[in-house]
């Protein structure tokens, strides 16, 4: 079984290509994680089902922010910038 696990924060974007909001979503949350100095991993769920399931991704797009290795936020669906940034 694979996990996510590092210290500091990590956003994880699961995302799939056929996901339009997903596709939107993928450069902001580029921009933020830049600009926050954050780690930004991009999971496919359709490479990784187990991953996806393990982290109970169950809608699109999904971004769980963790820091040192315990989850802070889930937040599914697109949502404002202000929201992502806010979770940091």
């Amino acid at each position: 079984m694979t996990t996510i696990s590092t210290t500091g924060t990590i956003m994880v974007d699961f995302w799939a290509n056929w996901c339009g909001p997903c596709l939107m979503l993928s450069p902001i949350l580029d921009e933020i994680a830049t600009e926050n100095k954050v780690t930004l991993v991009k999971i496919d769920v359709e490479a990784e089902p187990d991953l996806a399931q393990q982290y109970n991704v169950s809608s699109l797009p999904t971004v769980i922010i963790i820091r040192d290795g315990q989850i802070l936020s889930t937040l599914v669906g697109s949502r404002p910038r202000s929201e992502y940034e806010k979770y940091l």
